[in-house]
């Protein structure tokens, strides 16, 4: 095991070995990615902090038993405004919440402010899924966001919300491991063992099947990389793949998936994380090294701040947060320049979604962790059992929604309460690698050779 100092060391020693990056991959998926039974997860019990209770709900003045039109309006306005104000919320609750903030701002200016109310949303939400939301709190909380999205979460994925569903065969002839949706849905990217990246132009799909696939990035006829593609992340019109051949290739999405740059690193490409100034990559040398893709020699620094491959990555513009096969979540600083953190872990993290404050996790226990980064540090809030029952390969987290996928074939469906309420189950013939969502489409990467989407009417 190495020190500290080893572990945070800029030594380069421990770079490429001249190891064929094909069988190296082979061995991390054989040892890191295989399908077990998980006997030691019946017997730990998933923890949590004490819940807030909700019966504490601050209204923000308003009385609830009381109309919400003063004495001087009462003769001018409708008679539905001369409720008190409980008996109008729950007439708005049989309403779309798009239509409620879209329109009734329109009506009155009684309704305008019902609808400006944040505990207008809040109550709402609470009505609707009766649980702890969201799971770390914040002061400038979206709540009507969070509450279109939750509705929306939950009529897509009911009984009588199923979205349609394609299954994308005809790109990869070997198992994909990554996937992202690019423009509010309407591109698919993904990354697969046969070395290529495809784009995929799901507008056309159900319309014209043999224009979804556009093609594989790049003009190599032996793929987009030399090794398998394993990552995959994007900063506006651009992604970046990265592959077990130790290179990360930067595309221009918006100029037909032009080549921009071609990034050489000194091992597998395994994580990433794109942000407007850095692209930030975590590899099997246990190294985080940090990039400026602008810059004519992009490398800024490269850390070894694990003692095993660096298997998950997520940033912004204070931290750049990684989770290792060491069982250590480590926190970098990125303005003190220097390891905030040093969390260790009984399980390692396998896949992260992240937007400050909420830090979303899944292990190879097949858990879920929740982390909170107020005041500067990231504190683990949270562990919750999802029903997964090997490793989770994946995890998507908004404000209103949550996706994981794993090694057990399933891909599942929650709402991010405290617990999570899983909303469906959608089983597959083979294992699923990652997980993707935007607007009103969501990708996952199968094993199985293909690509998985689901998509619900505008």
């Amino acid at each position: 095991m190495a020190s500290a100092r080893e572990a945070e060391s800029d030594n380069d020693s421990d770079g490429e070995t001249g190891e064929d990056p094909e069988r190296q991959a082979m061995d991390y998926v054989s040892r890191v990615l295989s399908t077990v039974t998980l006997q030691d997860k019946a017997r730990r019990q998933p923890h949590s902090l004490p819940v807030e209770a909700q019966d504490g709900i601050q209204h923000g003045g308003l009385d609830l038993k009381k109309s919400p039109v003063s004495g001087e309006d009462a003769e001018v306005t409708s008679l539905l405004l001369l409720l008190p104000l409980e008996l109008i919320l729950h007439i708005l609750s049989f309403l779309d919440a798009r239509f409620i903030l879209g329109v009734l701002p329109l009506v009155c200016r009684m309704l305008r402010d019902i609808v400006s109310q944040k505990i207008t949303w809040r109550l709402r939400v609470q009505k609707k899924i009766g649980s702890s939301f969201p799971v770390v709190k914040q002061e400038d909380f979206d709540w009507t966001s969070a509450c279109i999205e939750l509705e929306e979460q939950l009529s897509h994925w009911s009984d009588n919300g199923t979205p349609e569903h394609f299954s994308l065969a005809e790109g990869h002839y070997a198992p994909v491991d990554a996937v992202l949706l690019l423009q509010d849905g309407s591109l698919c990217v993904s990354g697969s063992r046969d070395r290529n990246v495809c784009l995929w132009n799901l507008q056309n799909l159900g319309k014209d099947e043999e224009k979804v696939l556009v093609k594989p990035l790049g003009t190599e006829k032996t793929g987009t990389h030399k090794g398998w593609a394993w990552s995959l992340a994007s900063c506006e019109d651009r992604v970046c793949s990265g592959s077990w051949d130790s290179t990360m290739k930067i595309w221009d999405i918006g100029a037909e998936g032009q080549l921009v740059q071609d990034i050489k690193g000194q091992a597998a490409i395994l994580c990433l994380a794109f942000l407007p100034d850095i692209l930030v990559a975590g590899s099997y040398d246990k190294r985080v090294s940090v990039y400026d893709p602008r810059a004519s020699s992009p490398l800024i620094k490269s850390r070894k701040i694990h003692s095993s491959p660096v298997l998950s990555l997520a940033a912004d513009d204070r931290h750049i947060v990684s989770g290792s096969e060491d069982r250590t979540l480590v926190v970098f600083d990125r303005r003190a320049n220097a390891v905030l953190q040093r969390i260790q872990l009984e399980n390692y993290l396998f896949c992260m979604s992240y937007e400050a404050p909420q830090l979303w996790a899944g292990d190879n226990q097949g858990l879920i962790h929740v982390y909170g980064s107020h005041g500067g540090t990231f504190q683990h809030l949270r562990c919750f059992d999802v029903g997964h029952t090997s490793q989770v390969t994946g995890i998507w987290h908004s404000t209103g929604a949550l996706y994981t996928t794993s090694t057990d074939k399933t891909m599942k469906v929650h709402i991010p309460t405290d617990p999570p309420k899983t909303l469906s189950t959608q089983t597959h013939n083979n294992v699923v690698n990652g997980v993707c969502a935007a607007g009103n489409t969501v990708a996952a990467a199968s094993g199985g050779q293909t690509v998985e989407i689901w998509r619900f009417p505008e």
